[in-house]
């Protein structure tokens, strides 16, 4: 699951593909409650809350993203799209930190994503960069 949350991070948001970090954490049924059906659609037992956390992006960029998500998991996990579901948590660029990294001031993104990133893609204005 980490590689096909990852591998859609890197190919959507343009990511390096050193900027992994995936906390999984795992209940037991009897601490997970949730209706079998919820918005119309019957949920499996494997369900899953994705929640990530990073700047922000654009409505299209975070959709690309999560249809990459669904399409990763189903394809490598056999995860269903009924039993995926998605939040995104955003923060400002300077709330963010680690040991080595390098922020281009310009863009505000992390300067190994310079490259990746063109003036004709979906960026959003240089006051709502993001840093990841």
């Amino acid at each position: 699951m980490s590689l096909g949350l990852h591998k859609a991070m890197v190919d959507v948001l343009k990511i390096p593909q050193d900027d992994q970090f995936h906390v999984f954490h795992e209940v037991a049924p009897d601490n997970f409650h949730m209706q079998p059906v919820v918005f119309g659609l019957r949920r499996g037992e494997r369900v899953m809350l994705i929640q990530l956390s990073f700047n922000s992006r654009t409505a299209e960029q975070k959709a690309e993203l999560f249809q990459a998500i669904v399409t990763n998991l189903r394809l490598s996990a056999d995860v269903p799209e009924e039993d995926i579901l998605m939040t995104i948590i955003e923060t400002a660029r300077e709330n963010w930190w680690a040991a080595g990294r390098v922020v281009d001031p310009a863009t505000g993104y992390d300067e190994r994503m310079n490259d990746d990133l063109t003036e004709g893609g979906a960026r959003p204005e240089p006051s709502r960069l993001s840093a990841r």
